[in-house]
């Protein structure tokens, strides 16, 4: 289940895994838990990819006489919001004398907002507490967050081959937009506030043919999209997890997405 792994693991090692292509489940594709050195190693050393070594094609996948757009997820695709995240909830239990065990929150991060406050608030104070927590954030999360490794370069490799980048993100739009700058990844658009299916509708009206995600949810919305599913394991799901949900393209985080997205826009104006 995703965000089993979660828990204090991220205050000891940050992200900077190797940046491998992950097919069928084998024992070198196999990720350790995120944030600690079992992760970093492996793969880098013996990548692993599709048996047939190319970009599958989704069957639902856009002609190639439409302009390349890729959407990205904000938290643990883009950005390791964690240590941000972690604040802003302390300074929310502070505030409300709630006890908030914030290593679980941090570990089991992509959900809506609202769906982690359930286990802390009773349903009935929810909205108004998500409310704070969105006022919170700015003054708390933004600056402890940092980029994860291969984002800049990924948004960017999107623009190279000429291709619009989006982001699509359960997360209030203002906040994320806050995030980006900070960090100065830069999106042609950013749409807030989707989860899962939902994320389907904004990636299939802005024509995406690729979603990058790091959640079971997030395949689920490419889906839903006929966008063919990439998914990075920086975040609470590990490969086999995001693989049995259905995604197309399994990397260990986006350092290897430059490279893979240049051979899928290759085989696409084939």
């Amino acid at each position: 289940m995703c965000g089993a792994r979660g828990g204090k693991a991220w205050l000891t090692a940050r992200l900077s895994l190797g940046g491998g292509i992950s097919g069928p489940t084998g024992a070198s594709g196999s990720a350790g838990p995120v944030g600690t050195m079992a992760g970093m190693t492996s793969t880098a050393q013996h990548p692993v990819q599709h048996s047939d070594q190319h970009p599958r094609r989704h069957p639902d996948q856009h002609s190639h006489r439409h302009p390349l757009t890729v959407g990205f997820d904000l938290d643990m695709t883009l950005v390791d919001s964690r240590p941000g995240i972690a604040a802003a909830f302390r300074v929310l239990s502070a505030e409300t004398g709630v006890p908030i065990e914030v290593d679980l929150v941090v570990g089991r991060l992509g959900p809506p907002l609202e769906q982690e406050l359930v286990h802390w608030f009773p349903a009935e104070e929810v909205p108004a507490t998500a409310d704070r927590y969105r006022e919170i954030y700015p003054d708390h999360a933004i600056a402890p967050s940092t980029a994860l490794a291969g984002a800049r370069e990924s948004v960017a490799a999107v623009r190279a081959l000429g291709g619009r980048a989006i982001v699509v993100t359960a997360k209030y739009e203002p906040n994320a937009k806050l995030h980006l700058a900070h960090l100065g990844i830069e999106p042609d658009t950013v749409i807030g506030s989707l989860w899962a299916e939902a994320k389907g509708e904004a990636l299939r009206e802005h024509g995406a043919q690729v979603y990058v995600g790091d959640h079971t949810g997030d395949v689920r919305g490419a889906r839903a999209a006929g966008a063919l599913s990439v998914a990075v394991t920086t975040g609470p799901c590990d490969a086999t997890e995001l693989r049995t949900a259905g995604a197309d393209v399994v990397l260990e985080d986006l350092t290897g997405f430059p490279a893979w997205l240049a051979a899928f826009e290759a085989d696409r104006a084939a």
